[in-house]
C-alpha cells in the first residue's frame, strides 16, 4: 500500500489514519491490535507518530500495552511527546503510560518535550510526575536541553517544577554553560536568577562566565556581584 512504514498492514493503516479499515482488520483478528512489526512497533506506536487521536483512543480502549517499547526502546509516549501530539499524550497518561521511561539514549519523553519546545506537553508530563532532574546517557537533564535551545518558557516551567540548575553533564557542563555557549541571553539570565553558578568548571576547566561572549559575560558578572 501507499505510504508503507511497516511490514504489518494494521500498522500501515494506523499510520495512514485509515480508521474504518483498521477497525475491520482488528475485528477479524483481535491479536492484530498488539502485534509488533519489523521495528517492534505496534499500531499504537504508528498512530501516535502520525497523530491519529481517534485510532489511539480506540486501541487504548482495547487495552493494548501502553508501555511497549520498540527496537530503539521508544514507548508510544516518547513518540507522542517528541511529535507534539498533545491530545494523545493526555490519553496515554490517562491509561498509565510510564512518564520516566527511558529509550536507548537514556532519554525520557520530557527530554524531547524540552528540546523541541513542546510547552503544554512538558507541563502535562511534569504535573503528572515526570522527573525534571532525570539524566540521559550523556548525563543531560531536560533543563540542559531547553537551555541549549533557548526555550525560555520551557526553562521557566522546569525551574518552577524544581529543576536543579547546577547538575553537570558528562562534559561537566551545566545548563548555564550551554546557554552561554549558544548565546541564549534571556535563558542565561533566568538560570542565574534561579541559582545557577557562573563559576562551576566543566571538563575543559571553563566556567559559564568564561564561555559567555561580550555583553553577556559582563551582564552575568553584574547580576552575581550585584
Amino acid at each position: 500500500m501507499e505510504g508503507t512504514v511497516s511490514n504489518l498492514e494494521v500498522c500501515n493503516l494506523a499510520y495512514a489514519g485509515n480508521f474504518d479499515q483498521l477497525k475491520k482488520c482488528i475485528s477479524s483478528d483481535k491479536s492484530l491490535a498488539s502485534k509488533t512489526d519489523q521495528d517492534r512497533r505496534t499500531a499504537l506506536h504508528w498512530a501516535c507518530s502520525a497523530g491519529h487521536t481517534e485510532i489511539v483512543e480506540f486501541l487504548l480502549d482495547l487495552d493494548v500495552e501502553v508501555n511497549l517499547k520498540d527496537d530503539a526502546s521508544w514507548s508510544p509516549l516518547h513518540i507522542a511527546a517528541s511529535a507534539g501530539r498533545e491530545e494523545i499524550v493526555k490519553a496515554l497518561i490517562t491509561k498509565g503510560a510510564q512518564l520516566n521511561s527511558v529509550n536507548q539514549n537514556g532519554c525520557t519523553p520530557l527530554h524531547y518535550a524540552a528540546s523541541k519546545d513542546r510547552y503544554e506537553i512538558a507541563q502535562m508530563l511534569l504535573e503528572n510526575g515526570a522527573d525534571p532532574n532525570i539524566t540521559d546517557k550523556l548525563e543531560s537533564t531536560p533543563l540542559h536541553r531547553a537551555s541549549a535551545k533557548g526555550n525560555f518558557r520551557l526553562t521557566q516551567l522546569l525551574l518552577r517544577q524544581s529543576a536543579s540548575t547546577n547538575i553537570q553533564d558528562s562534559e561537566g557542563n551545566t545548563a548555564l554553560h550551554l546557554a552561554c555557549d549558544e548565546e541564549r541571553v534571556e535563558v542565561a539570565k533566568l538560570l542565574v536568577e534561579h541559582g545557577a553558578s557562573i563559576y562551576i568548571e566543566n571538563k575543559e576547566e571553563k566556567t559559564p562566565l568564561q564561555i559567555a561572549k561580550g555583553g553577556l559575560a559582563s551582564l552575568l558578572r553584574r547580576m552575581v556581584e550585584g
